[in-house]
């Protein structure tokens, strides 16, 4: 798996990496990710915050989005994401796995679970994204895949 910062300034996330997420793939079908569960991701009940799950969503989301728009002269910006919290989880590793449901001229939407070690729903999501053209004074190179 690769650290968000190995792929083009046009998908990096300080973000991201401050809080761990790997990419794995990234593919026509859709993104999977991981994060490995450390102290500083839970809530003071010793669980993961929900937050966690809905930076995963938001993040699989856009990198995939861009790593497909991008070659287009497009990049996505999140308008809207939805995490729903099933199931806690306080530790090991969460494996994210995002598939496109809708992918329009200006708007893609995606499908996002969130599952712990044995597989098990913790968090579920939609996430939204407008595409738009990429601003003349924004030089972005093209994401290459995990």
């Amino acid at each position: 798996m690769q650290n968000m910062t190995d792929h083009s300034l046009a998908t990096h996330s300080a973000f991201d990496d401050h809080y761990g997420l790997l990419i794995a793939r990234c593919d026509e079908d859709g993104i999977d990710g991981s994060l490995e569960v450390r102290a500083h991701h839970l809530q003071p009940t010793r669980v993961v915050h929900g937050g966690v799950y809905a930076s995963i969503a938001e993040a699989l989301a856009s990198f995939a989005t861009n790593w497909h728009v991008l070659r287009d002269g497009k990049v996505a910006l999140g308008m809207h994401n939805a995490t729903s919290f099933l199931r806690p989880c306080a530790g090991g590793t969460l494996h994210g796995r995002a598939e496109p449901l809708h992918r329009g001229r200006t708007t893609w939407v995606w499908d996002v679970r969130i599952t712990d070690d044995e597989g098990r729903l913790c968090a579920s999501g939609r996430v939204t994204l407008a595409v738009r053209p990429i601003p003349d004074d924004i030089p972005v190179p093209a994401p290459e895949a995990p």
